[in-house]
């Protein structure tokens, strides 16, 4: 009798994440085929946008128009990036049924970025995560620079480890490592889920590798090696963080299935859609598709 496949929860943070950061502007209706077409693809959990203030990232206007529009499939997490009460109000309206809050392992990082310090930064998200709880939301917690920091330069497990914990005790559901400049290697990767597996576990721990450096891949086969089953991608290596100079994009979703699948776990994603979706995309934004493999077989599909 054959076993079952072990599975690996790939979430696209593309429509959020990879959107965020494109030069060309991208209509309501791009953003809500996009989301469409991945879920349609094998996507379960999927960052739809952002509430925050278009003035910032003006890529993320009208996110409660495009999750109002989306025909949303059952067994299906719909997220948005929600950094205050005010962005919790537009989430709870437009019925996601996760939310994020973003956190920082670096005090200059999170200085530029949210305009104040870790611990601050902590302490406005216990009442937005408090809230959404109550109002029976997922809550999904990021800590950027996990690895390096583009003002600070390389950061310690030690410096990651209490972000991850407060944010446990706060009552985030699962916390995303994000490599944001993408300087880690196996060698950083593996002390850094050393020490913070322990304090959460595999089951609520996710990994969000930035491919700057070309070492997405191989750090996620090491976090796979650790236990880590749950992996952020972005289709067709899109965005980059716009305060993170040379952040060339998050790894493929395209790649990381093609890993994932070949190492024996299962995804659920239907490859050759994937692969459909992100080259009519990058034809949309008039740009070069950063996915090795979808460049590959769109040469043999």
């Amino acid at each position: 009798m054959l076993m079952p496949k072990e599975t690996v929860r790939i979430v696209e943070v593309g429509p959020r994440d990879g959107l965020q950061n494109e030069p060309t502007p991208v209509s309501v209706a791009t953003r809500v085929a996009l989301i469409e077409d991945l879920v349609a693809a094998g996507i379960r959990h999927i960052e739809c946008g952002s509430f925050v203030s278009p003035k910032w990232v003006p890529q993320m206007a009208n996110t409660a128009e495009i999750c109002q529009q989306l025909k949303r499939q059952p067994n299906t997490i719909y997220s948005t990036l929600t950094p205050n009460m005010k962005g919790l109000e537009q989430a709870i309206e437009a019925k996601v049924n996760e939310i994020a809050v973003f956190g920082a392992a670096s005090e200059t990082f999170s200085q530029k970025n949210i305009n104040c310090s870790i611990a601050d930064s902590l302490q406005r998200f216990a009442s937005v995560v408090t809230q959404a709880k109550q109002q029976g939301l997922r809550v999904r917690g990021y800590v950027s620079c996990v690895v390096g920091c583009p003002y600070e330069g390389s950061i310690s497990p030690a410096q990651v480890a209490p972000v991850v914990e407060q944010l446990l005790n706060l009552g985030c559901d699962e916390i995303s490592l994000g490599d944001t400049i993408g300087i880690g290697t196996p060698a950083s990767i593996k002390p850094l889920l050393d020490l913070v597996i322990p304090i959460t576990g595999t089951g609520k721990l996710a990994v969000h590798f930035h491919n700057t450096y070309g070492q997405a891949l191989v750090n996620i086969y090491q976090a796979l090696n650790q236990g880590i089953r749950i992996v952020d991608s972005a289709i067709a290596g899109l965005g980059g963080c716009p305060y993170a100079k040379g952040a060339s994009g998050n790894v493929a979703t395209e790649d990381v299935t093609y890993l994932v699948e070949s190492l024996g776990f299962a995804t659920g994603l239907q490859l050759p859609k994937l692969i459909d979706i992100s080259q009519r995309l990058c034809h949309q934004l008039g740009r070069d598709n950063r996915s090795n493999v979808a460049q590959a077989m769109s040469t043999t599909l």
